[in-house]
């Protein structure tokens, strides 16, 4: 099945504007999310797509593919569902502009779980949280998850409930216990133009969550768990410290 990813960016992010030009490394940061997201076999095609000239002359620089929408989507979700209106795809893997540590290997595993099942519309990956900065830090996403590993509910707040004890044992975040997001989300074309076209939900809006939207009109949302450790910028302290993790890694050789 032909399969596509678009990396949804602007500039007007109201916790670090301009984030997805910041320079990361001596690239903007979009240049590493597109490069490393390009390395997947999984994938046909990658795009970007914002409303920004700013955006788009930076990404036309560094020889990315780019669809303008409009400004006045809220949600991710649906700019790359405007975005991909015109364009041929059962698969759609949409990864935030602020994920420069995304490994091609995240994208082939997120896609995978569609290959065996024909009725699933939605993936995201989580990953185990190992320390309480990222526990209890309000833009981290947390999830949990049914016995079947389809997500139940996200928020920024901190769940489920860490026991005191377990958290006052040691040093050491108490592993599985807590998962967060990772904005690496393959949709099936018709989930996708369906998510646009659902009105937005009371959850959704107070968390900022596009797929609360998804789980509050009843869609099954597919968890899979990565091995890689990633953060995601939403901070200016965010970038300085994927900075420091980015410096040895052995896929900048890549691009």
């Amino acid at each position: 099945m032909k399969t596509i990813a678009v990396i949804p960016a602007r500039m007007g992010s109201s916790r670090f504007p301009g984030k997805p030009i910041a320079n990361l490394l001596g690239r903007t940061m979009l240049e590493h999310v597109y490069k490393r997201v390009a390395l997947s076999k999984a994938l046909d095609a990658t795009y970007i797509a914002t409303c920004d000239d700013e955006i788009r002359r930076a990404a036309e620089n560094f020889g990315a593919p780019v669809i303008m929408t409009a400004d006045t989507h809220e949600r991710a979700s649906d700019r790359v569902a405007e975005a991909v209106a015109e364009i041929e795809a059962e698969l759609i893997v949409m990864v935030q502009g602020d994920e420069p540590m995304t490994h091609p290997e995240m994208i082939d595993a997120a896609v995978e779980p569609f290959l065996h099942d024909p009725e699933l519309g939605c993936v995201n990956l989580m990953r185990s949280i190992d320390n309480k900065a990222d526990f209890y830090d309000f833009n981290t996403i947390k999830v949990v998850t049914n016995q079947r590993g389809d997500a139940l509910f996200m928020s920024r707040q901190p769940i489920p409930t860490v026991p005191a004890s377990a958290l006052s044992a040691g040093s050491d975040f108490p592993h599985t216990l807590a998962f967060k997001q990772v904005c690496i989300i393959p949709f099936r074309r018709k989930t996708l133009l369906e998510f646009s076209r659902l009105p937005s939900t009371p959850l959704e809006k107070l968390e900022s969550v596009d797929m609360l939207r998804l789980l509050e009109h009843g869609y099954r949302v597919k968890m899979v768990e990565t091995r890689f450790n990633t953060q995601a910028v939403d901070t200016q302290a965010d970038l300085e410290r994927v900075a420091r993790l980015m410096e040895k890694d052995p896929l900048l050789a890549s691009y």
